[in-house]
């Protein structure tokens, strides 16, 4: 089986219309969900989510001399959420690892929990558990997981106050008898919760959070949801033991009666801050991303990133503190492009092609020293592929 996956990604890598050659991913046909994370060694991991019948799984893999190593389990289920948007994590911090995967807390389509567990090696991980302790049937999800001291930070959406006592069973999804919230915790190695707040009374319902770590500390961001349904992005960060007033990264204004399904994505370098997202603000399906060198308190201008008729989906790492390299798609395509904070731009490259499909999910992006790896789920193969890119390539 593993030969006829291996064969099957190489004859795919033969023929794809890119310039870069894909490297196989050691992931059963059927996987999806493609998450990567690099660690502060420059160690990069890989986890997906397996299918096979009605059980999940949540595996990983170690990227080392040009190939993906021998997955590693973390965690199964056969009540899982598996969700193309909402797509399980992992982080690493001085060897001690946790991941979050979604399990389904009731018979409403959207009543599940975030589940955490954690390792001090990779390969042993604890009995998962539940972030949150509202202990609602209710929507938890759209996580962030960042090293942060010895700790890490979570950050995650929670529908808590979206349903009311006694009709936990109604599908809420479309219609909230209250409001979604933003929230963070800050976990030990072992799982143990050190703190947790709210961040944000009201926010739009299913798109991506995402967290950087800055030399004044961490930073949440997210799309935010007016009472006029404005819903654009927003940032707070965590200065001197205190959350900052959520404050919007730029007014698009865009109005949107419904979630669009597409988080920001954002890296840090000291106070040097990039953040790219996708708006349809006045019907222009845009791509945009835009700097701070005072750790997201201010920021310049944003520049438009997108070349042609986009639907998001984007992916953001800094070069430098001036320099970061953005991925979206156009289409059923992959691209990515150098952006300066002064807004001159690179040539934008095509990395592979997939489809449109919410299958095909969101492409990842991370950075380990002068290469750059991506990954997808090409949906036509049913399963994830890779690629290594020079930064010099940009």
């Amino acid at each position: 089986m593993r030969c006829v996956l291996i064969m099957a990604l190489l004859i795919t890598a033969c023929s794809a219309k890119d310039e870069f050659a894909v490297i196989p991913v050691p992931a059963q046909i059927g996987s999806a969900e493609p998450f990567l994370f690099t660690d502060e060694d420059g160690q990069v991991y890989l986890s997906w989510v397996a299918k096979t019948d009605s059980l999940s799984s949540l595996k990983y893999s170690k990227f080392a001399e040009g190939k993906w190593l021998e997955p590693v389990r973390i965690a199964s289920g056969k009540n899982w959420f598996v969700n193309w948007a909402d797509y399980p994590m992992l982080a690493v911090n001085k060897n001690n690892f946790v991941a979050h995967f979604l399990e389904k807390s009731g018979d409403d389509t959207f009543a599940y929990d975030v589940k955490l567990s954690t390792s001090a090696d990779g390969n042993k991980w604890s009995t998962p558990f539940v972030i949150h302790d509202d202990g609602k049937q209710a929507e938890h999800g759209f996580v962030s997981l960042l090293p942060y001291g010895d700790n890490f930070m979570v950050a995650w959406l929670d529908g808590r106050n979206t349903v009311m006592e006694g009709m936990e069973n109604i599908d809420h999804h479309d219609g909230h008898h209250g409001e979604m919230t933003l929230r963070a915790a800050i976990i030990n190695a072992a799982g143990n919760k050190i703190s947790e707040w709210e961040l944000d009374p009201r926010t739009c319902d299913c798109c991506q959070t995402t967290t950087a770590l800055t030399s004044n500390g961490p930073v949440v961001i997210y799309r935010d949801r007016s009472e006029e349904e404005i819903r654009d992005i927003f940032i707070t960060r965590f200065v001197d033991n205190e959350w900052t007033k959520p404050q919007a990264v730029y007014a698009d204004n865009w109005k949107i009666a419904g979630c669009p399904v597409n988080g920001p994505r954002a890296d840090a370098i000291g106070n040097a801050v990039a953040i790219a997202w996708f708006t349809a603000a006045n019907n222009q399906p845009t791509v945009k991303i835009i700097f701070s060198t005072t750790g997201g308190e201010t920021f310049s201008q944003p520049i438009q990133v997108n070349t042609d008729e986009t639907i998001g989906r984007v992916d953001v790492v800094m070069l430098n503190s001036n320099s970061a390299v953005v991925s979206w798609m156009e289409a059923s395509t992959i691209k990515a492009m150098r952006i300066n904070s002064d807004g001159s731009k690179g040539n934008p490259i095509t990395i592979a092609s997939t489809s449109e499909a919410r299958s095909s999910g969101f492409p990842q992006i991370t950075r380990a020293g002068d290469k750059l790896v991506f990954a997808w789920t090409n949906d036509l193969q049913k399963t994830i592929l890779s690629t290594v890119v020079d930064v010099h390539t940009f």
